[in-house]
């Protein structure tokens, strides 16, 4: 063993990716570089992963809820947040598509699901009319119904899409194709009636009303 100036000289030894150093005492473990490195990338994922999470939709804005209230409304649900789709807001399609893996939770009863299930495409759709209070306030109606979106080389798309007035909606409101939008439902005496909000990114991410 070498001693330099009455020290020990630490020794390092490489033995098939091991590192092992002897400084006077073995309490350090014999662990491969590799794992060690990988350990580190675990610990920056994490990092980076609670520093950038998406955060969460926003709660829907005062003026919507005041307007609600007004109408003796209540349980108010999120059911989508999305960026409109150049269909969602083509004249030639006249529709809203709402499809089913991107709702945010449950906001029809079993009796409301099982009526609009009786329809198909080849025949005439079964529709609910609902309320719907658009991004400037106003009260109108609109028409929901489910879709069935089938290709050749595919299983079939389920949807919900809200139909008849969805072109004037889509007008009055200038919704745009790559905007995001949220709709949201509420009850009046257990009636189901919706609102849809206009929404704009700011810079941190968040969404503040359009």
């Amino acid at each position: 063993m070498d001693v330099v100036d009455g020290e020990m000289k630490i020794e390092k030894e490489y033995d098939q990716g091991f590192r092992v150093e002897h400084e006077g005492d073995d309490h350090q473990s014999r662990l491969p570089e590799s794992s060690k490195i990988k350990k580190k990338k675990q610990k920056m994922a994490i990092r980076c992963d609670q520093q950038y999470t998406t955060p969460p939709p926003p709660d829907l804005p005062i003026k919507f809820r005041k307007r609600i209230r007004a109408f003796g409304g209540s349980d108010i649900a999120l059911v989508i947040q999305k960026c409109l789709f150049k269909t969602d807001v083509s004249s030639g399609h006249n529709r809203l598509s709402i499809p089913f893996n991107q709702i945010q939770q449950t906001f029809l009863t079993p009796q409301e699901t099982e009526f609009l299930n009786l329809g198909d495409n080849k025949k005439k759709c079964s529709e609910m009319e609902v309320m719907l209070i658009e991004p400037s306030l106003r009260r109108g109606t609109i028409s929901l119904r489910k879709w069935e979106m089938k290709k050749a080389s595919e299983s079939a798309t389920s949807m919900y899409v809200l139909v008849g007035q969805w072109n004037s909606v889509a007008w009055r409101n200038a919704l745009r194709e790559d905007e995001t939008v949220q709709l949201w439902s509420f009850r009046i005496n257990s009636k189901l009636c919706l609102t849809l909000v206009k929404r704009r990114a700011k810079s941190n991410g968040y969404f503040i009303e359009f």
